[in-house]
């Protein structure tokens, strides 16, 4: 099959790209290659997809031109579109909220409106754990309220979520939410705190950790996203949101723990208060992906970070 992958020269995207070639699909990947981080390193990315000498191209466009995006899904027959492309992160999404909502939710509704008019019947879109806000029921449902997000970032995520439904209802296509927690693994975005801390506490800088260290997330490895992702490419749901993460409560005090561990370095904490628009906890319920996508996690945290650690000594910044 024929697949578009938005905001393929990515993290999450350039191991999409990886995995849909591997299985035998033609890919292309649409990317601004936005400075957010520094682009050589998406550069790299599309190197090594590249390097795996299957019928892969790399488009540079960006999801908010809808010239650029049209054109794109007018000149391929697509099968399906995974859309991934957005502006990243809670606290960045602070200083810059309309710049998130026009990336986000415009650029979102280019690509299903682009996708609509070229008769492409699946997508697959990338959603986030900060949809449910600070939710008092851990670990969180799918079917939990969402009324309560409480940053700029997760509001742009509900209204993609919202437009997708839009277009399954009146168009008729097939289009798949997928909810992440706090991915890691290879090429992660260095603005990530795994990445962040890994970097500061190798050169004997302090670490920002914000809080008393208690706060937790859902560390989901990068390859368990992929199997969670790949099991949607091969099914049809109408409409429907998965949660996609391990379920497994991790503090930050022990996630510092275990890159200490990893890197053989002690960490230098410079403690500062919570930051508005950080959530407490995250947990996913992935008992719907688990009975509808057969999706099952692997990669506990104490696998993961060292996994991660080996990567980074072996493709620094």
């Amino acid at each position: 099959m024929n697949f578009l992958v938005t905001g393929g020269a990515g993290f999450i995207g350039s191991h999409v790209c990886e995995q849909l070639l591997r299985s035998g699909h033609a890919v292309w990947a649409f990317d601004d290659l936005n400075p957010f981080y520094d682009p050589e390193l998406k550069r790299r990315n599309i190197r090594e997809v590249q390097a795996l000498a299957r019928p892969f191209e790399f488009v540079h466009g960006d999801i908010t031109d809808r010239t650029e995006v049209a054109e794109v899904l007018g000149r391929v027959k697509f099968d399906q579109v995974i859309h991934l492309a957005a502006r990243a992160g809670v606290r960045p999404s602070l200083e810059q909220p309309a710049l998130y909502m026009r990336v986000n939710v415009e650029g979102t509704a280019n690509v299903l409106e682009a996708a609509r008019l070229a008769g492409v019947k699946k997508i697959i879109m990338a959603s986030t754990s900060s949809v449910y806000g600070i939710n008092p029921k851990v670990p969180f449902s799918e079917s939990d309220p969402v009324a309560s997000t409480i940053s700029p970032y997760s509001a742009s995520k509900l209204a993609c979520e919202a437009l997708g439904h839009v277009y399954h209802h009146l168009y008729g296509m097939d289009v798949v939410m997928l909810r992440f927690f706090t991915v890691y693994g290879q090429r992660q975005r260095p603005d990530l705190g795994i990445y962040k801390f890994a970097r500061l506490i190798s050169a004997g800088k302090a670490i920002p950790v914000f809080g008393d260290g208690t706060s937790s997330r859902d560390y989901t490895f990068i390859s368990d996203i992929l199997d969670g992702i790949m099991a949607c490419t091969r099914m049809e749901f109408g409409y429907e949101i998965f949660n996609l993460g391990e379920s497994q409560i991790v503090t930050l005090n022990h996630m510092i723990e275990l890159l200490e561990r990893a890197l053989g370095a002690n960490a230098v904490i410079d403690r500062q208060p919570m930051q508005p628009g950080d959530v407490p906890v995250t947990c996913a319920d992935i008992s719907k992906a688990r009975a509808r996508l057969g999706y099952n996690p692997r990669v506990k945290i104490e696998q993961g970070i060292p996994l991660f650690v080996d990567w980074l000594k072996k493709n620094p910044a």
